[in-house]
């Protein structure tokens, strides 16, 4: 069985992060599309299956646009770094109709910095809110899944959220404003002819935060 990711995918993002401008990406879009997107396409089909069984509300869309794969086009429009290009690739799977910020898996790509990731990502203060809320009303569900969170606590508030009790078991988590897990990748993992089993172990065992999450935002999973 064939890998879906070379050394070519690697090398060709450290060479846009040394290029990053338009010019040489046209030049070079022949490589990025043979080495980077038409690879992640691939594998993005060859996930539905696999997703499916894991949970058959999320979706693996293979399309080239729209779909499960990130854009490599930056939104510069409000930005002070006017790189065109992501030097990275991103894969999402969500609910339909749904956007990244909802609860579902996350595959990133970057020369030394490969993960698989789920959990809430800069939520809305209601998606928050009623998160918040489960881990409230459902503790002992909560004590069980809260083993898998591991994202860094920098955006940590300093005090409870309003309307909270101070004292909570879990005040620490409701403090949270970003909640999540991770687990990372080699690159020798992700050129391994065995990465989509990888991947699909890293979704299975951070699955139950998700699906805590789906089901306080009222989402099957």
């Amino acid at each position: 069985m064939p890998s879906y990711f070379t050394a070519d995918l690697f090398r060709f993002l450290l060479r846009l992060k040394r290029n990053n401008n338009r010019d040489w990406f046209l030049a070079h879009k022949g490589e990025y599309e043979a080495w980077v997107r038409d690879p992640a396409l691939r594998f993005i089909t060859d996930f539905a299956v696999p997703l499916h069984d894991i949970s058959p509300y999320l979706v693996a869309d293979s399309r080239p646009t729209r779909g499960s794969l990130f854009r490599i086009y930056r939104d510069t429009r409000f930005a002070t770094d006017k790189r065109p290009y992501k030097t990275n690739i991103a894969m999402r799977f969500s609910h339909r109709g749904k956007d990244v910020h909802s609860p579902g898996f996350y595959l990133h790509l970057e020369p030394g910095g490969c993960f698989a990731a789920s959990g809430l990502w800069h939520p809305e203060s209601a998606t928050l809110l009623k998160v918040r809320n489960a881990i409230v009303s459902r503790p002992e569900e909560w004590r069980g899944v809260r083993k898998l969170l591991n994202w860094d606590e920098a955006s940590k508030l300093s005090r409870p959220p309003r309307g909270f009790p101070c004292d909570h078991e879990f005040v620490d988590d409701l403090k949270l404003r970003d909640m999540g897990t991770a687990i990372e990748f080699t690159e020798k993992q992700v050129c391994s002819p065995r990465f989509l089993s990888t991947f699909v172990d890293a979704c299975r065992k951070m699955s139950p935060l998700p699906a805590f999450f789906a089901s306080a935002l009222g989402l099957k999973f």
